[in-house]
């Protein structure tokens, strides 16, 4: 019976839901937000580019707390689903309050409600999200059918992400109107409550003891995680393509609007839904690749192709260029950005495996809450790097507010960080692909090896098998299934050699 819910397609996408919430609602707050705050409410983009990062801030706090909360839950739905459950309801009010335009003329005063704003929204994502991404490893073992059920995810996150990128700019009529975003917000707000719902309906969750570890301790088990090779690389992996995705997400109002000046007739609708539209699509394709090739390949494959893309928008980026070599420069860049997305949260999923290895504790929680905290910090590191960035090349805000165009200088220097950044940061994420150290195979060994600890399997590791689990932890192989490892920041000499379960 397990075997069967496991292999259905209705359990894959109920799984994969929640993630309508996760991928839209960055889409919107990345692609939005910003523009909100500097065209309708006419505050400067360094300021509106710091809010975000504010909330990272606070995310330093509250992400390790939560992970190292819902390790220590037990409920009868099952630690993850329980807060998954509470979280609906906070999520969806937080991110309606986020739009709000409630008159404030002060600087001051604008900037301290919507930094406050975004906190609130940041914690009830929080609330979600650590939750559902330590979900999966709890639901399912294998490793293919894992990459099964987050290719799954990532449809929906396309799905969501689609719907974070058309819906806005079918309403938004008039980007200088702060009510048409609160309408906006109001749908989404909707939409989010109802598919974290049919999430929670539709997943499962092993029974296992909670974590006994004092919430104090939070911060600390929160860095150790830190401590594994390979969740060191999936976390650049994670900035770096995550961010490349954030760079266009975010800087497309200003490129459309002010370089091209074809926001109006429907224009950067029709951008954002070739972008969206590939980005499914690739994530379709991606999807059934990743069982025959390896985790890292969809970036492997796709970023050098988007690179090539993006720098080929250089040559069409002005007043009555070619839309329709734009559009299929955009449908090749968002299928370049599928490809990353896939890859990322595929992977994500087999760093609790590897962190049980070098701690002896299962810990999906705290594993989930850094991850979620570094896609977040990603996300408020691109907001800031574009708000001074548009500073730094001459970004006019009164002018905005006037419906008035940017000067040429500025033009160009918007196109040339829509271009330049995204491609320094694929480059980056290509090289820390590469370096992974896990794919099928690896996994295998390092599942297998969790067993000898357990004493679930008599074998003995060959030399082959020692040497891989060395490359993926990053650990001496005498001093992993330790739970030291977990609960102190340094190892002394002796816990160094001392093993939980006295392992050869």
């Amino acid at each position: 019976m397990g075997n069967k819910r496991e292999n259905s397609f209705i359990s894959k996408c109920a799984y994969g839901l929640t993630d309508i919430y996760g991928g839209g609602a960055f889409i919107v707050i990345s692609t939005f937000f910003t523009v909100f705050l500097t065209k309708a409410l006419g505050m400067s983009p360094v300021l509106a580019g710091t809010i975000p990062l504010i909330g990272r801030v606070w995310d330093a706090i509250t992400d390790p707390i939560m992970g190292n909360i819902v390790d220590r839950t037990s409920s009868r739905f099952g630690a993850k689903r329980f807060y998954i459950l509470i979280g609906s309801i906070i999520s969806s009010i937080t991110f309606l309050m986020l739009w709000m335009n409630v008159g404030i003329e002060s600087v001051a005063g604008q900037y301290v409600f919507y930094a406050a704003m975004y906190m609130l929204f940041s914690t009830g994502f929080t609330i979600v999200m650590v939750p559902y991404n330590g979900l999966l490893p709890d639901m399912v073992d294998d490793y293919s059918k894992r990459g099964s059920y987050s290719g799954i995810r990532m449809i929906f996150s396309s799905l969501g992400a689609i719907m974070a990128g058309l819906i806005p700019t079918i309403l938004i009529t008039d980007n200088t109107n702060g009510g048409l975003y609160f309408k906006v917000a109001a749908i989404f707000s909707c939409i989010f409550i109802v598919v974290i719902l049919l999430s929670f309906a539709g997943t499962w969750e092993k029974q296992k003891e909670p974590v006994k570890v004092p919430l104090g301790k939070s911060m600390t088990q929160s860095v150790t995680v830190y401590k594994s090779f390979s969740f060191k690389l999936f976390i650049c992996i994670f900035l770096a393509g995550q961010g490349a995705a954030d760079f266009v997400t975010g800087l497309a109002v200003y490129y459309v609007d002010d370089v091209l000046n074809a926001y109006s007739g429907g224009r950067f609708t029709m951008m954002m839904g070739v972008l969206l539209l590939a980005q499914f699509s690739g994530t379709v394709i991606f999807s059934m690749i990743i069982p025959k090739t390896s985790k890292k390949f969809p970036i492997l494959l796709g970023f050098p192709i988007r690179i090539l893309a993006t720098i080929a928008l250089l040559f069409f980026s002005y007043e009555g260029a070619s839309f329709a070599i734009i559009l299929v420069l955009s449908f090749i860049v968002g299928l370049g950005m599928a490809g990353a997305s896939v890859s990322i949260y595929a992977i994500l999923s087999d760093m609790v495996d590897v962190d049980e290895l070098i701690t002896s504790i299962r810990r999906p929680g705290t594993v989930s809450g850094m991850a979620t905290f570094i896609r977040k910090i990603a996300t408020g590191l691109s907001s800031t790097v574009i708000g001074i960035s548009l500073a730094m090349v001459g970004y006019d805000e009164s002018l905005a507010t006037q419906k008035l165009r940017q000067s040429a200088g500025t033009q160009m220097g918007i196109t040339q960080l829509y271009v330049w950044l995204p491609v320094a940061l694929m480059v980056l994420t290509i090289i820390f692909a590469v370096m992974f150290p896990m794919n099928k195979a690896e996994y295998n060994v390092i599942k297998k090896e969790i067993k000898r600890r357990k004493g679930e399997d008599a074998s003995i590791a060959t030399a082959e098998e020692i040497a891989i689990c060395e490359m993926v932890t990053g650990f001496k192989y005498d001093r992993l299934w330790n739970e030291d490892n977990a609960l102190k920041l340094r190892s002394s000499e002796t816990d160094k050699t001392s093993q939980k379960n006295g392992c050869a």
